[in-house]
């Protein structure tokens, strides 16, 4: 089981960068993660925070690859490209 702790690192009117650690006995990795605001809208309409957002997709992420695969920077938009079922698996998250 890992432990995932988010982090907001600062934001502006277009996006939100996050640290992602993810901890797992003795061992963790660091992510910085960027969520453009479009995407949040589009994923959970508004439904949770962004950060429920972040912490879902390292979620969803963890089922399919071990924590040291995930890219260490990277805009949640990316995760569709390496998983074609991301967006439609998160929206389901929240409904």
């Amino acid at each position: 089981m890992s432990n995932i702790v988010v982090q907001e690192l600062n934001s502006d009117k277009d996006s939100i960068v996050y640290r992602v650690e993810v901890i797992e006995e003795s061992s963790k990795t660091t992510h910085k993660v960027e969520l453009n605001r479009g995407d949040y809208e589009n994923l959970t309409d508004g439904k949770v925070a962004p950060e429920q957002l972040v912490l879902c997709s390292f979620e969803f992420l963890l089922e399919r690859e071990p924590k040291e695969s995930i890219l260490t920077s990277f805009n949640i938009s990316v995760i569709s490209r390496y998983f074609p079922d991301y967006s439609r698996e998160i929206i389901g998250y929240f409904q």
